[in-house]
């Protein structure tokens, strides 16, 4: 019995049947979205009155559910919120066009029932081919309720999120956070507190600035974009409360309350973990942490820290947060072209050699800065002999006449392994 066939607890002809079963449907996955769609536009009055592009988009996302869904059951895998990442957009999509919840959760059952039908097709009349398809039922229906979850909360997050964009109670407390300013009474005060800001005057916040990279963007989709990014930043938060975000203008700027530890580090990993997950379904994100602070007259300042660290982040984007970075790199970040020609060709030329070969001399000299001059505890962290790294110092020293034991030429050595 093949390793597959123990882990499933089958037989290997029905093993055999189980894959080929669902490698059938996977091949078939446009047709079962069409089949879904035939009856989503008769069974369900919110699809029945759509228009071709809204249904166009139905339908690719109900092939690439399909795909997803089949293509786990075939490596023998669980389906994670993050491989269907991308119905949260879609979820998005059907809530911004005003589709029902009700017909919305309702397609999932359609499909579900399209995907079965479309494996029992491919299961023939053998005994073994039975079982296969028998055995492909829960989960099936797990995926489904994965599915069906993960949309669900994403059509009502951004639906609430549209809801208070509507009513402009978190674009006024934004202005008005943004100004130094907290409300002193009415509901821009409710929802100040209700977000975590302003209910105890020594709450750490921070603020965070979002920019969606799109090269060619159509101004409905990037519009769009942005309030799923901004909704999704809400519910990014490390202190149990939701996040107040908004869209202003072309940037996305949160303001999340830490524990009252003050850490960011959570909250950093967070964002990260969000920009990874959107840049799967093909949203490109950069984000700008600030350093935290303590009264919401200092936001206006964390503002501006937030949109400088968003502005030293590279072209593809990225997280830069400033609780996690030294004056040290944040200072190196900030250095211009003229910075970079005083350091000494000598030293230059030598680390862009050590860098082809795999920047160990440069990793060598970190390492040692790192552990305050210790060569052996360098040579440790750095998981090589005492002697590899007395080498490789000595050799640094050889290529670019700076001592590493002198205070002045470490830190030229840093600086230049830094900016080169």
């Amino acid at each position: 019995m093949s390793a597959g066939s123990q882990l499933l607890g089958y037989s290997d002809p029905v093993h055999a049947e189980r894959a080929r079963i669902v490698g059938c449907a996977y091949e078939h996955a446009d047709e079962i979205a069409d089949d879904v769609m035939a009856k989503l536009r008769v069974e369900l009055p919110g699809y029945g009155t759509a228009d071709a592009g809204f249904l166009a988009d139905v339908h690719d996302q109900l092939a690439r559910l399909s795909r997803t869904g089949l293509g786990a059951l075939l490596e023998h895998k669980r389906v994670t919120p993050a491989d269907v990442s991308y119905a949260r957009q879609a979820a998005a999509r059907r809530a911004r066009c005003g589709l029902p919840l009700v017909d919305y959760i309702a397609a999932f059952r359609l499909g579900q029932r399209a995907i079965w039908k479309s494996l029992l097709a491919h299961a023939g009349d053998t005994d073994a081919g039975r079982e296969a398809v028998l055995s492909l039922a829960g989960p099936l229906a797990r995926y489904t309720d994965l599915i069906s979850t993960q949309a669900t909360d994403a059509y009502l997050e951004f639906q609430q999120y549209v809801t208070a964009e509507s009513s402009r109670d978190g674009q006024a407390l934004m202005d008005s956070l943004l100004d130094g300013a907290l409300p002193a009474s009415g509901p821009h005060l409710s929802v100040a507190t209700a977000h975590g800001i302003g209910a105890e005057r020594t709450a750490p916040l921070v603020v965070v600035t979002a920019m969606v990279l799109d090269p060619a963007p159509t101004a409905d989709s990037l519009c769009e974009t942005r309030q799923v990014v901004s909704a999704a930043l809400a519910r990014t938060g490390v202190n149990g409360l939701r996040t107040l975000s908004v869209v202003r203008d072309t940037e996305i700027v949160a303001i999340p309350a830490l524990r009252p530890d003050g850490s960011a580090e959570q909250l950093c990993e967070r964002l990260r973990a969000l920009r990874e997950q959107l840049a799967a379904d093909g949203v490109a994100l950069a984000v700008g942490v600030s350093t935290s602070v303590t009264e919401v007259g200092q936001i206006p300042r964390a503002h501006r820290q937030a949109r400088a660290a968003l502005a030293l982040l590279p072209e593809e984007g990225g997280v830069l947060a400033l609780p996690q970075m030294t004056p040290f790199r944040y200072l190196l970040l900030r250095a211009d072209d003229t910075t970079r020609q005083l350091v000494d060709p000598r030293v230059g030329a030598a680390l862009a050699d050590d860098r082809a070969r795999g920047g160990t001399l440069a990793d060598t000299v970190r390492a040692f800065a790192a552990a305050d001059m210790n060569l052996r505890e360098a040579a440790d962290a750095l998981h090589i002999h005492l002697n590899t790294a007395k080498y490789r110092l000595g050799r640094i020293q050889e290529l670019t006449g700076r001592n590493v034991r002198s205070v002045n030429d470490l830190v030229e050595l840093l600086v230049a392994i830094e900016l080169l």
